[in-house]
């Protein structure tokens, strides 16, 4: 679906997902991530880039369980600490993955993805066209519920800020391990949170598309 026409959908009401393709499953333990290799901090940071143009075959498991443990994972298991930071621990920012077969959950803690729903939520991810066959879009969605302890007023801030550094992680693995990606803040908001089943507590922040480059 073009630009033009989901804009025209998203003012009357009717940019909605699309019947999965493929069979959802309710949870999926993914792979331990690889943790080692990779490029150096300096040389992944040379090669950070945004991409616009993604193959749409889907990413191996390995890769996937890398991408998301790179994202937002455990990686002090004594203290539950995340790759990212959080202000007083809450978390509250929540990953989202937008596949071709359902919107699914990253839980950080089992490493395993849930299932949301079983449609195809890519295409209301973004009013690009590039999103709608892209095999991931990752949607960050803040949970002000857990953030019981920050001012009110900060919650918005404090969630953007992690956020931002979830897209920064990603760009990073991105340029180590060959994949293309992009951040993206241009989207229907509602009807994403809408798509997502989400309450009113909960805030769609940013999406971010992933993928293998595209090779003409």
């Amino acid at each position: 679906m073009n630009t033009l026409t989901k804009l025209a959908q998203g003012l009357i009401g009717q940019l909605k997902p699309l019947p999965a393709i493929g069979t959802s499953v309710k949870t999926t333990k993914l792979p331990e991530p690889d943790k080692e290799g990779g490029l150096p901090l300096m040389q992944a940071l040379a090669k950070r880039q945004s991409s616009r143009a993604f193959d749409p075959e889907p990413l191996a498991p390995q890769m996937l369980s890398n991408l998301l443990w790179a994202t937002a994972g455990v990686n002090r298991e004594n203290l539950g600490g995340r790759t990212v930071p959080s202000a007083m621990n809450a978390q509250e920012v929540m990953v989202y993955l937008a596949l071709p077969d359902g919107l699914y959950h990253y839980h950080a803690p089992t490493h395993a993805l849930h299932l949301i729903s079983a449609t195809d939520v890519r295409r209301v991810t973004g009013y690009q066209d590039f999103v709608d066959n892209a095999p991931l879009d990752l949607v960050f969605v803040a949970d002000f519920a857990r953030m019981k302890l920050v001012p009110a007023a900060q919650r918005a801030a404090y969630a953007s800020a992690a956020a931002g550094a979830m897209a920064q992680n990603v760009y990073l693995f991105c340029a180590s391990a060959g994949l293309a990606t992009v951040i993206r803040a241009w989207l229907d908001r509602d009807a994403l949170a809408r798509a997502m089943g989400l309450n009113t507590d909960q805030h769609v922040l940013l999406a971010q598309t992933v993928g293998m480059p595209k090779v003409d």
